[in-house]
């Protein structure tokens, strides 16, 4: 184990593989859509972290043209962990909110807009009082135009926050998607399911002004 949870583990240190892939039961609790990995014809997906992935995906599942959310694991090494898998911090995921979304009903730019506004994307393996490494700021694109508009995106937002007298440097992971893994059910729409739960979203309170492309 290792005693500091703020340290990314490398390949060869993380968890051993599991051989059993976790599947969600369907329908998503909030809208009644499939939960998948692969997208419908015209829909796209982008994978958002942003500390604790329950108030995460309650967040993103109300956004108009948004056709569907999930929460799970990625950017790490181990195959299909489990949850308590992810909280020792040897997996090297963080706690991530799959966003399938209707392009023609709401563009990537306001999705990121909610996804740089609600938290503090500064703070490094950790977001407010949830410490870690699972809980660190990141954007797992999947194609050039998503990684474009990540990058400039941030760049933007980064001269908000200096603007605005913040003094600290974006620690936002931006990079390729790699291979996402469905977390429990009982994580799946959460703060549906347990309204009174707990929800660590909040942002710095500085607005992202519109940017170039």
């Amino acid at each position: 184990m290792l005693n500091n949870k703020q340290t990314t583990v490398t390949a060869e240190q993380a968890l051993p593989n599991r051989s059993a892939e976790i599947i969600p039961a369907d329908p998503h609790a909030v809208n009644g859509t499939s939960l998948s990995k692969s997208p419908s014809d015209g829909h796209a997906q982008i994978l958002l972290a942003m500390g604790c992935f329950w108030g995460a995906e309650r967040l993103f599942w109300k956004l108009d043209g948004v056709i569907s959310t999930s929460v799970g694991y990625s950017g790490g090494f181990t195959v299909n962990p489990t949850y308590q898998d992810v909280c020792t911090a040897q997996t090297g995921h963080t706690e991530i909110v799959q966003v399938v979304y209707d392009p023609d009903n709401i563009s990537l730019a306001a999705i990121l807009t909610h996804f740089w506004q609600s938290h503090d994307p500064t703070q490094g393996m950790r977001q407010g009082n949830d410490v870690g490494t699972q809980y660190r700021s990141a954007i797992y694109y999947f194609d050039d135009e998503q990684k474009e508009a990540a990058l400039s995106s941030k760049e933007a937002y980064q001269q908000a926050l200096t603007s605005a007298g913040k003094s600290s440097d974006i620690t936002t992971e931006i990079d390729v998607a790699g291979p996402y893994y469905f977390a429990e059910t009982y994580h799946q729409q959460y703060l549906h399911k347990n309204p009174n739960g707990y929800c660590g979203i909040g942002g710095t309170g500085v607005c992202l002004p519109p940017w170039e492309r």
